[in-house]
């Protein structure tokens, strides 16, 4: 089996359980490939990784069987760009804080390892947004996760974004921004700003303004099958947009169209992954002090 794997800083206290999972596809004789910023990491850090296959972040990865995600969701939302249209399965491993999509606790990393090399687990499919635009603006990884973001630079007031909704017009957004997430984006900066929670398999986009200026605006639910288009006017002149956490400034004269990805991010689930228990647990639903 073939494991490729991507990371970001960990404290101290989850050493131990990175070195027990580099210890445990040795014991397996897994054929490791590692990120290459991720790699001189682990050296820095004194963890024997047993491998010397390396791949860059142009490069990405085309022909493992999993790539192992280790970090928060931040960290698999760059492992969804390094494995793109080759649809890797994708296992987040939470060395983060929240973690809606890397649910897997580093306590739990041995037997993880067990599970998928005895294909006990599932393949959970999620949709892309797919951003087009009339300058180049995300290069060869213009897909996210989680959402597309239309904000005001820090320097501007508020922006006015004209949407259209397969070719009619629905209306001009006076806001910081706008908001376009996926399901699995919904727990997110969508939700920050007053959007609903999604269930990740719901075939979806939500359009969410921010700090809009007409407090009658609310977000908007529609099919991941239309085609959303912007036209952004700001006094300076541009605007920032992000595509999950990589973010330019464009210029006004700029179009954009958005659409659900052609193809989608997969992600392992383990027998105890349940997306309603992370929803009650990561947002204390029900939580109570008096209980």
């Amino acid at each position: 089996m073939k494991i490729a794997i991507h990371g970001r800083n960990f404290p101290e206290s989850a050493r131990p359980y990175i070195q027990s999972m580099f210890e445990e596809l040795s014991r397996r004789q897994a054929d490791v490939l590692i990120s290459l910023g991720y790699r001189e990491y682990l050296d820095t850090m004194g963890v024997a990784h047993y491998s010397q296959a390396t791949y860059t972040v142009e490069e990405g990865v085309s022909d493992a069987d999993f790539i192992f995600s280790l970090g928060g969701d931040g960290t698999l939302l760059d492992a969804v760009t390094h494995v793109g249209a080759h649809q890797i399965p994708i296992i987040g491993i939470n060395i983060g804080r929240l973690g809606f999509l890397a649910t897997v606790a580093p306590a739990s990393v041995r037997l993880m390892i067990d599970a998928i090399f005895n294909n006990q687990y599932t393949i959970d499919e999620r949709s892309l947004v797919s951003v087009r635009s009339s300058q180049d603006i995300f290069g060869n990884l213009p897909f996210g996760l989680n959402d597309f973001t239309i904000t005001r630079t820090q320097t501007s007031s508020m922006i006015t974004v004209h949407s259209y909704l397969d070719g009619e017009f629905l209306n001009s957004y006076w806001a910081d921004g706008l908001i376009i997430s996926t399901p699995s984006g919904s727990t997110g900066y969508s939700l920050s700003c007053g959007g609903p929670v999604l269930l990740p398999q719901t075939e979806s986009f939500i359009i969410t303004p921010i700090s809009p200026h007409n407090l009658n605006v609310r977000p908007m639910i529609v099919m991941d099958s239309c085609q959303l288009a912007f036209e952004v006017e700001s006094r300076s002149g541009n605007f920032l947009a992000a595509l999950d956490s990589r973010s330019f400034t464009v210029d006004t004269s700029v179009r954009i169209s958005v659409q659900k990805e052609t193809f989608k991010a997969r992600l392992v689930k383990l027998s105890d992954d349940n997306f309603l228990n992370t929803l009650r647990s990561k947002l204390n639903w029900g939580w109570d002090i008096r209980n």
